[in-house]
């Protein structure tokens, strides 16, 4: 059988771009190797650019139902001064929301089935089919069974990317799946991008490592960020009453911390504010997830067949929590991209989009000194229209670098500032 459009993986980006695509009518196929309700290392959040799209698309609501509580203000503890305050709205939403993979991957995979897209997990891509010319022209690969089964919803078995598909598993017989376009949402180590060979043309290394775990008994009204020098920590609602608490340190502190990673993430993020009393008091109530692989770097996202979405095409440290809200993104703008067949202007729009949030989580992510935070953040904290402000360069509203250009960082922290700004930078230049 042959397809308009095969999607590989079936997360955020590959569900999200399956479900644009069926809606607009074209015949879409898209396959996972895992199975429904599978779990998959992730920061939850989805930052207000995001919650519009999914408003947009009629899911929000969906995502709520789950039980995922929003989060319409945070704390921010940068360690030089601390800036409270609400989000500002944006596209009719004005919270974070931080719902566990598991339900919120099912809440788009659905959709996407119900739009009319093919959704099978447990399909396991071995390769690309290729013409004479080089062309991408579908997939190979096989179902996997497992002793649990596949989940079965309306026609087709659809599932979540990522993760394992069980125990017991045994390959099916080996499918040649044709389409004018196979679209890679298969994530960071991407099968199609390395199948085509897709250039990398922007790589910063992987200078930092995660971990997290969920907590009962440990409420928060809204969202904290603590930044230190040498870590960040962050705490989340997510569901069924738990909150994530997210800990980001650099990569050589995560070597040191493997002997025992449990008692050290406790550690160090008991010594960052309150939190130590505070996690005392609460309940672990899921293992700890940690990674050090954690990478940086653009993808060329097109080619002869074939497209990259999500993490496939740009991938960057999770400690400014922007990964969700970019998989819908690419989801929107490469989805608009195979309708109207101009691939080049969507890489324009996503370089020019992700380049300065690139540049300043890689900035956040390298963990070097820095003294320009102790003259700009007592400075933002004395005006709350800025704090809103602020939070929505977080959040991935407005691009950082739009909002400390020059002449509007000189009316925040004034000439005496700019002067204590430059002194800061000539100290350690690495961040600004």
């Amino acid at each position: 059988m042959k397809y308009d459009v095969v999607v590989v993986g079936t997360r955020v980006a590959g569900a999200a771009i399956a479900l644009l695509l069926a809606r607009q009518g074209v015949r879409v196929l898209a396959v996972d190797r895992a199975h429904q309700g599978s779990d998959t290392l992730s920061t939850h959040q989805i930052q207000l650019p995001g919650g519009a799209r999914l408003k947009q698309w009629g899911l929000l609501d969906r995502v709520v139902a789950t039980g995922c509580p929003p989060a319409s203000s945070v704390r921010f503890d940068s360690g030089f001064g601390v800036l409270s305050g609400d989000y500002p709205s944006h596209g009719g939403v004005g919270a974070v929301y931080s719902p566990r993979r598991t339900l919120l991957d099912v809440v788009l995979q659905e959709a996407a089935a119900e739009a009319g897209a093919d959704v099978r997990d447990g399909f396991v891509v071995d390769g690309l089919r290729t013409g004479r010319d080089g062309r991408v022209t579908g997939i190979r690969g096989s179902s996997r069974g497992s002793s649990r089964g596949a989940a079965s919803r309306g026609s087709s078995s659809r599932g979540a990317v990522g993760g394992s598909s069980g125990g017991g598993a045994s390959v099916g017989v080996t499918e040649e799946i044709e389409a004018d376009l196979v679209i890679g949402a298969d994530g960071k180590h991407s099968t199609v991008a390395q199948a085509v060979g897709a250039a990398t043309y922007l790589d910063r290394g992987a200078t930092a490592a995660a971990c997290y775990t969920y907590f009962a008994g440990l409420p928060v009204s809204g969202g904290e960020v603590y930044l230190r020098p040498d870590r960040m920590v962050g705490l989340w609602p997510t569901n069924d009453g738990l909150t994530i608490v997210f800990l980001s340190v650099p990569a050589a502190r995560f070597a040191a911390m493997r002997s025992d990673l449990d008692a050290a993430y406790r550690h160090l993020v008991g010594e960052v504010a309150d939190l130590g009393p505070r996690l005392a008091a609460a309940t672990q109530a899921e293992r700890l997830r940690a990674t050090p692989d954690l990478p940086n770097r653009f993808r060329q996202p097109y080619g002869p067949g074939w497209a990259l979405v999500g993490d496939a095409g740009v991938v960057m440290d999770p400690c400014t929590g922007l990964g969700i809200g970019h998989a819908l993104h690419d989801a929107e703008l490469f989805g608009d991209a195979v309708l109207s067949g101009d691939f080049a202007q969507a890489h324009r729009v996503r370089d020019a989009y992700r380049k300065p949030v690139f540049d300043m989580t890689t900035q956040l992510a390298a963990y070097r000194p820095d003294r320009t935070g102790a003259v700009v953040f007592p400075a933002l904290a004395e005006d709350p229209r800025l704090v809103t402000e602020f939070l929505g360069v977080l959040t991935g509203i407005t691009p950082p670098d739009r909002f400390f250009r020059p002449g509007r960082l000189r009316r925040i922290v004034g000439w005496r500032g700019l002067g204590r700004l430059a002194l800061a930078r000539h100290a350690a230049p690495t961040r600004a």
